[in-house]
Parts: structure tokens; sequence; C-alpha cells
């Protein structure tokens, strides 16, 4: 019994192993398109939950589509009530496992298929780089997982020649229900639905278990799902809460309708239903899972509006509107945490580049400045970059690396917002005040273009006007500073009058240098991205 144990517990562990790299493979491979397919295919309610379904069968993973969500959400691209539809759609999406594990797993032998996979995967991950070695680990995690199913279902025909489990029955309310708690806190055990689901397919292929059992078990996996949801929103953001509530509630409702209809429709039709009951079973459980989360689609999507109205008063907005969606689940998709920062950075540029212009055109005051939350904000940028890990796919290197680089730039030019009284000295003379108000309309251009949604590249003309702005800013510094000079020789200045003008002199320069070179840099970032 001890082996039969020792076993089935190094078969979840295969399978849960192989699930882990396909999907963080598949998952950096699509940071970027999954990404990009969110903000193109989620106009509307229906068209949300096909995408939700389509990306979580490409990633293989309902968690990673779920986060994307959050992102988005945050980010003020994809509306709560779409975002609900794309939640729904992963749960539908991610079925799809039981279909693979019953139509491939548990039907043929292929665990000799699977260990030259493994080795053939391993192989490209250590001697190719980016994208092939990434292909490389989604090919070993695929062998790992269904090695892992091989090794389930004999450790699941060990447990069914050695112990009846005849008794649990689903004859009466109570035994139903304690296999719905089974079942439920397996999923929490496995920290995984799949695992969960594949487990249970493997002692039902080896007649450990009977259908009927089968089916109040799945019905409690499922449940068990919203416990890590939960968990993943303690603490976070309150979008994040809202999705994990989606989460919950969809989960549970659906249960109870299942419970209550689905499962007596499924073992009726088993018992009385010939082709049915013809049927291999796994098949019939796989279609029941699918049956499942369709049955939640049919009873939420008619209601999303009511839906997200309750949950959005019950769960209202309490973060800052800049910061609000660096939320930390969002580091286990690179593609998607790069993107919230990369939000964040740009309304932080454009909320200092509206304070310069402010101050030039004289609308505001030095005391009037209050610069509280902007750091605030740019401290919690650069805590939640330093937390960043390095991402796997190349593309991702870049953008993250062009991130940082600019929220260097963005420290950069707070600091001169801090000496931005220098302003008025150079409106008071008149060769010095041109630079700023040439400064000022080219910062409103840039505020356009970072305002844009989605962020657009910058022409290439704009870029070239700044650059020239900046070249005619550094051949008249020297000019300028002999005027100023000149003025001071002829008592036109006195002595801390030249210094504080040659500083102020000295200080636009360099900000419009340090302007041009944050537009060079976006321009350099969105070629990154096409």
């Amino acid at each position: 019994m001890l082996n039969t144990i020792l076993q089935l517990s190094g078969g979840i562990g295969l399978f849960l192993l192989g699930m882990s790299l396909m999907t963080d493979s598949l998952k950096a491979l699509a940071g970027e398109a999954l990404r990009q397919w969110l903000v193109r295919f989620t106009d509307s309610s229906l068209k949300a939950m096909f995408s939700g379904i389509t990306i979580t069968v490409a990633v293989q993973s309902s968690t990673a589509t779920t986060l994307a969500t959050i992102g988005f959400v945050s980010a003020g691209v994809l509306t709560f009530s779409n975002a609900i539809g794309v939640i729904i759609g992963a749960n539908i999406g991610t079925t799809s496992t039981g279909w693979m594990v019953a139509l491939l797993g548990l039907k043929f032998s292929i665990s000799q298929l699977a260990l030259p996979l493994i080795a053939f995967g391993a192989i490209l991950k250590l001697l190719a780089k980016d994208r092939l070695a990434l292909i490389g680990m989604t090919i070993a995690g695929f062998g790992l997982l269904f090695f892992g199913i091989d090794v389930l279902q004999q450790a699941m025909a060990g447990i069914a020649a050695s112990v009846d489990l005849s008794r649990w029955s689903t004859e009466s309310l109570l035994s139903k229900l304690l296999l719905v708690l089974i079942g439920f806190v397996m999923t929490i055990l496995l920290q995984s639905s799949s695992a969960a689901i594949t487990a249970t397919l493997a002692a039902l292929a080896s007649q450990a278990i009977n259908l009927e059992q089968t089916l109040v078990l799945v019905i409690g996996q499922n449940v068990g799902t919203v416990v890590t949801a939960v968990l993943a929103a303690v603490g976070a953001t309150t979008s994040a809460k809202r999705t994990a509530a989606v989460h919950v509630i969809f989960n549970i409702v659906t249960a109870i309708f299942a419970f209550l209809f689905l499962f007596p429709g499924f073992v009726w039709a088993y018992q009385y239903i010939t082709f049915i009951h013809k049927m291999d079973p796994v098949l019939i459980v796989a279609v029941f899972h699918t049956c499942f989360s369709l049955l939640g689609a049919l009873i939420f999507m008619p209601f999303i509006g009511k839906f997200e109205q309750v949950l959005l008063k019950l769960l209202p907005e309490q973060e800052s509107s800049l910061t609000r969606y660096l939320d930390d689940s969002l580091y286990s998709v690179p593609a998607l945490a790069i993107a919230a920062t990369e939000r964040v950075l740009l309304q932080t540029l454009t909320d200092i580049y509206r304070l310069f212009i402010k101050f030039i055109r004289g609308e505001i005051i030095t005391p009037m400045i209050n610069t509280n939350e902007l750091d605030a904000t740019i401290k919690k940028v650069e805590s939640y970059l330093e937390h960043m890990s390095v991402p796997q796919s190349l593309s991702d290197q870049q953008r993250l690396i062009l991130l940082l680089r600019l929220a260097v730039y963005i420290r950069v030019l707070r600091n001169d917002l801090q000496e931005v009284a220098q302003v008025e000295l150079l409106k008071k003379q008149q060769i010095l005040q041109e630079l700023p108000l040439a400064l000022a309309a080219q910062l409103e251009k840039q505020i356009e273009y970072l305002q844009m949604q989605p962020f657009s590249k910058f022409p290439i003309d704009f870029v070239n006007d700044l650059t020239q702005l900046e070249q005619v800013s550094s051949e008249q510094q020297e000019f300028l500073r002999q005027k100023i000079i000149h003025a001071s020789v002829n008592h036109q200045l006195t002595a801390s009058q030249t210094l504080e003008l040659l500083a102020a002199q000295r200080w636009i320069v360099h900000l419009i240098a340090h302007t041009q070179k944050v537009a060079v840099l976006l321009q350099q970032d969105q070629e990154v991205i096409e």
C-alpha cells in the first residue's frame, strides 16, 4: 500500500511539474499576444467570453487569463462587465485539460512517447535561446504531464485492487455531499483543479471509483478553485478582489445548479439512454465538466450588467487612480506586469509635463505645486520594478530594460521640477524667454500622444522637431551665456542675478535635453513592441 501511495504522489507531482513548465512557457511565448488579444477582442460580453475560452486553451491556464483580465480592468483598457465575460470564458476554456487527458492521456499508452518528448524538450531548452528555448520547455512539460498521467493510472489500479470505495456511494444526500467535500479538499491540497480532475479521471479509468462518484467529485473540485482565487485576492487591489469575487460566485452558484440538475440528468442519461451508456465513462466526465461551465455561462451571461453593478457597490475602488493596477499577481505573466507598469509611468510623465506647462505659462506658482502624490507614485513604481523578475522572453526583456530607463528619466524630470522656479527668471529676460515657451508647446504635443489609448508610436517628425529644439538650445547656450556675462559687466545685472540667470539657462537647456531623450526612448519602446 505504501508503494501505491508513493506512486500516486509521484504521479501527481510529475503532472503538476509538467503543467507548470508547459503553462509558464506558453505564458512567456504568448505574453504580448495575450495582451493585444484582450485589447482587440473584448468589446462585447460575448466576444469577451470567447476570448477567455481561446486564451485559456492556448496557454492552458485559467489563472493566466484571469490575471491578464485584472491588469487590463485596472488599466481601464477593459471594462469590468467585459472582464466578467473573459472570466466566464476562462472557466469554460480550462475544461480543455480534461478533454486532453480523456482523449489522449487515458485512451492511449503514450508513456514511451513521453520520455523522448522530455529528452527532446530538455535538449532544446539547454542548447537554444529565447523562443526556441521556451518551446523546448513547453515540449518537456507536455511530456512530463503525460508521463505523470501514466504513473497516476498505475497507482489508481493498485488502489482499486486493495481499497474498497463502495461505501462512498452516491445513493444518499450525505454521501454525495461528502464526495463534494473530498473533491473540494483535493483541489485545495493540489492547488490545481486540473491535477485533481486528472487524478479522478485516472481513478475512474482504473475502476477505483464509478461514474457517479466521479461526477460529484468534479463538482467539488470546481468549487475548490475559489480558495486559490480568494487567497490571491487577500491584500491585493480592488480589481483583483472583484475578479476573485466573480470567480467565487460563478463557481459556487454553478456548482449548486450542477448538483441539483446537471448531475441527476447525466446519471439518468447514462442509465437509460443506450448510446450514452456505451460511451467511455472518462469521456462522459469530460463532457460533464464542460457542461458544468457552460451551465454557468447560461446562468450569468444574460445578467452581466446587473452582476457588475452589485460587485461595484460591494467592492468600491479605494486605491490611488495611478497605482491601483500595480498588482503583485501580475508578476506571473511578465508581459502584463510590464504593460501595467508602462501605463503608470506614461501617466506619471504626463502629470510632470502638465506641471511644467502650467508653470511656464504662469497658471500656477511654486507654492501651489504639491508633489506628495507624484513622489509616492514614483516610489511605488520603482519598488514594483525592483520585485519584477527578469522575463524569459527576449522581447519582454527589452521592454523591461526600456521601462527601467524610462523610470530613471522620470526621476531626473522630477528633480528638474524642484528647480522650476528658474522659469520666472527666464521669463524676465527677453533673450531667454523663448526657450521655455517653445518647450511648453512641445510638451503639449507629447501629452497628446501619451494619452492615446492604446499608446501609439511617436511620429518621427515630432521627435525630429524636439531634437532640433534640443540642438538649437545647446548651440545657443554659449552665446546666451556670453550675453548674460556682458550684461553683468555693463552693470545691468548684479553678481547674484548673473549667477541665478546662468543657472536658470543651464536648467532649461538640460530640461529640453531630458524631454528629447524621453521622446527618443518612447519611440524605441514602440519599435520593440511592434
